[in-house]
């Protein structure tokens, strides 16, 4: 649990236990009533096959009886003696069954046995449930001893157990040979969607023989299927290879990932009743278990999709997102701006005095707030989440960014951006992150040796605070009091801020610049006041690094993200997270606030992004299709757009509103580590570790879409390849990976990195 404004948040969801067969009996989500017949659990249930049936039977009626017992003895342990009775009478079990010697069902290994309230059907041994006429449900697993007994968790025994009961393993290749023929065999038009069950498939398979010890055939059934798979599962099957025998499996965070999480897949239903057809007709039992334990087809009515279409969104470590995790409504608007009067410009008044003419009075200039007085329709109330009221200190601040905005050059593809290169010379602590103020007057850089330095990059030199003895002597009336309680003698264009034991990952700047945010492999973020130069608190919540920190674009919450597989949202004055958003199955890399501050983006390692509601920590949009771990992260000006680049060099367009990726972007030639869109969204800027940074065209990139295509029945739409048409530029650098972006008040670029001879 953690503490939360008003109230209190589960940091893990739960969810019922529910025994009813699916629509379709894979847990696919099946619209169409007429198709919602479930396939046979054992398509070779129908087929007579002799003793082996007969053995199967009768080991199948033993389990049940022995499972009956163990529910039997739960109960009466609970002194439910009633419902032992009903139970008893109901099963057809005499009066002396719970005295029964060896029939623990534990007998050789270890029962674990707990109680849920629910409504359901009966006993399935493969799942291991019972549901009883009670109302009550029994989860029932068994699990060998192993030779490492009491080291293993019971998370990881649930994970494993599901490979304990499978077939002939001299029959993988077999079966997996004659989807492959099938699949092979079908039309273009179905091949390309059916083709994307191969990879769960190999991984699972693989995984079963394993964990039954045929080490021979799981290596010689890896050597001939894997160079099968798509390319950029690459790094997924040289961690699979590494597992050869049982004991790799315990503990390892890869195998949680594929066991714990459905593979999802979104097929047509045309392609899916082909699949279902040819399983049925070749009574393929070993796949179809496999498929129904371990996959999620999310079917749609409509054309199949092209080969393209579905390597645009596939990659990720769990398959595509379900089409329902993209369909809550997002509030991407823009908050009202409050309205503040913009002063006249004393530039303006001193030039018309200079030509000696009468002084007129000079309509005030409109503010920012008042230029659109309706309500955006896409934006979330101005109360939904609690936002800090401004102080007078960031009235005047938002007046100079008006002021600055006016003299705003206007980009576009006849008008690029001036950039300005800081390049961090020896380096050799090694330069992790790096942020630059609002009104881009401070950077400042996190690094390996545990230190964050900030430099100023104006004339005005970094000071800190007068001590307390010193500042009860300044008369406070004075109006450059703020100067005054100034030291002088502490004067530097640098400073050094000490407190993290381990390298700085991330650094964030508050928007009034009088906070810096820090995160560390030491598993903590730090809040450091750019007044004293000190560490004011310590947020300890992670376990393990925080690769990345954002402050909101408001002040007060800021985001954090790291290697636990969570982002962590907090506030300035809570030591402890006001939400926790799980979902990710690997690294939470990067971290981003919507410029309303309603919502968050993760990226993670498991290839997705993620979209988090602050209200209630909601996941609201999940975006697959990125071919490795994602480091960079922002949304447009406008908040309708993401864009997101990652270790396979692309940057990707994602319309927020509709849930759909609307533009892809190549050229960068390795990890593109840093994206920032220009003030008013008409360019986007890329920062790489090719050492350039790419000026791209996100005016056209956005225009061109067919907005007609989002309302399409199967949710799909055509990516056009015009990264060419939409670069405008690429600069570049002198052997320095570009590590950070940031676009002035006035739209000059300004870059960061670190120069590597």
């Amino acid at each position: 649990m953690a503490a939360v404004q008003g109230g209190i948040v589960d940091t893990v969801d739960k969810k019922d236990i529910k025994a009813e067969p699916s629509e379709d009996g894979i847990g696919n989500n099946n619209n169409n009533g007429n198709d919602n017949r479930m396939l046979s659990p054992s398509p070779s249930s129908s087929s007579s096959s002799g003793n082996n049936n007969n053995n199967n039977t009768a080991a199948a009626a033993t389990v049940d009886q022995q499972t009956l017992v163990a529910v039997l003895q739960f109960l009466k342990k609970n002194k439910l003696n009633d419902s032992v009775e009903i139970l008893r009478r109901e099963a057809g079990l005499p009066e002396d069954s719970l005295d029964i010697k060896g029939s623990d069902p534990g007998a050789g290994g270890a029962t674990n046995l707990s109680m849920h309230v629910n409504i359901g059907a009966i006993y399935n041994p493969r799942r291991g449930v019972y549901l009883g006429k009670l109302g009550i449900c029994f989860i029932f697993q068994h699990f060998p001893h192993s030779d490492s007994a009491g080291e293993d968790q019971p998370d990881v025994n649930v994970v494993l157990s599901a490979y304990s009961q499978q077939g002939d393993p001299a029959l993988y290749q077999a079966y997996y040979s004659g989807l492959k023929r099938f699949i092979e065999s079908v039309l273009d038009c179905h091949r390309a969607e059916l083709s994307q069950v191969f990879y769960p498939l190999f991984v699972h398979m693989y995984l079963e023989l394993v964990y039954n010890n045929h080490e021979n055939e799981a290596k010689a059934f890896f050597q001939k299927f894997s160079g099968d798979q798509e390319c950029y599962y690459e790094d997924d099957l040289r961690v699979l290879s590494s597992l050869t025998k049982k004991e790799h499996m315990r503990g390892n965070e890869t195998l949680l990932d594929f066991r714990t999480s459905k593979f999802v897949l979104r097929i047509s239903r045309d392609s899916y009743q082909l699949l279902k057809r040819h399983l049925q007709e070749r009574q393929n039992n070993q796949i179809w278990n496999i498929i129904q334990e371990h996959l999620y087809i999310d079917i749609f009515d409509g054309m199949p999709r092209s080969k393209s279409q579905i390597d645009a969104m596939s990659g990720s470590l769990a398959g595509e997102a379900k089409r329902e995790a993209n369909k809550a409504k997002v509030y991407y608007g823009l908050l009202k701006e409050p309205e503040i009067e913009l002063p006249l410009d004393d530039e303006d008044e001193e030039a018309e005095n200079e030509e000696g003419k009468p002084k007129k009075k000079k309509p005030k200039k409109d503010s920012m707030g008042s230029k659109s007085k309706k309500q955006d329709p896409n934006a979330p109330i101005q109360t939904r989440i609690p936002l800090p009221e401004l102080k007078d200190s960031d009235k005047l601040d938002k007046i100079m960014y008006m002021k600055e905005a006016t003299k705003r050059i206007r980009l576009g593809p006849d008008a690029l951006p001036s950039i300005c290169f800081y390049s961090f010379l020896n380096a050799y602590q090694g330069l992790t992150g790096v942020d630059v103020t609002d009104d881009s007057s401070l950077i400042a850089g996190g690094f390996a040796d545990s230190t964050v330095r900030v430099w100023s990059v104006t004339p005005k030199k970094l000071r800190k605070v007068k001590s307390a003895a010193d500042l009860n002597l300044i008369d406070k009336e004075s109006d450059d009091v703020l100067e005054r309680i100034m030291d002088e003698k502490t004067s530097s264009e640098s400073k050094i801020l000490h407190g993290h034991s381990g390298p700085v990952y991330g650094v964030s700047f508050s928007p009034d610049r009088n906070y810096l945010l820090s995160s560390s492999e030491d598993g903590t973020v730090r809040l450091w006041s750019l007044q004293t130069f000190t560490c004011l608190v310590g947020y300890k919540g992670h376990n393990y690094p925080v690769w990345d920190v954002s402050f909101s674009p408001h002040g007060y919450y800021f985001v954090s993200g790291g290697h636990d597989r969570v982002a962590r949202l907090w506030a300035t004055d809570h030591y402890q997270p006001l939400r926790i958003f799980s979902g990710h199955l690997a690294d939470v890399t990067c971290t981003r606030f919507h410029p309303n501050s309603n919502y968050i983006a993760t990226g993670s390692s498991d290839r997705t992004i993620r979209m988090w509601d602050v209200l209630n920590g909601n996941c609201v949009r999940i975006f697959t299709g990125h071919k490795g771990p994602i480091h960079a992260l922002d949304f447009s000006p406008s908040g309708k757009f993401l864009a997101s680049g990652a270790t396979d060099s692309r940057v990707l367009l994602w319309d927020i509103g509709h849930g759909l990726m609307v533009g892809e972007l190549k050229g960068h030639t390795d990890t593109v580590y840093t994206l920032k869109f220009s003030r008013d969204g008409e360019i986007l800027a890329s920062g790489s570790m090719d050492n350039t940074v790419r000026l791209w065209d996100a005016t056209k990139a956005f225009d061109d879409l067919e907005t007609d295509d989002f309302t399409a029945a199967t949710g799909h739409i055509h990516l056009q390849d015009n990264s060419q048409e939409l670069i405008l530029g690429t600069y570049m650098s002198k052997s320095t990976p570009v590590v950070h972006l940031h676009f002035t008040r006035r739209n000059l670029l300004l870059a960061a990195g670190a120069y590597n001879p």
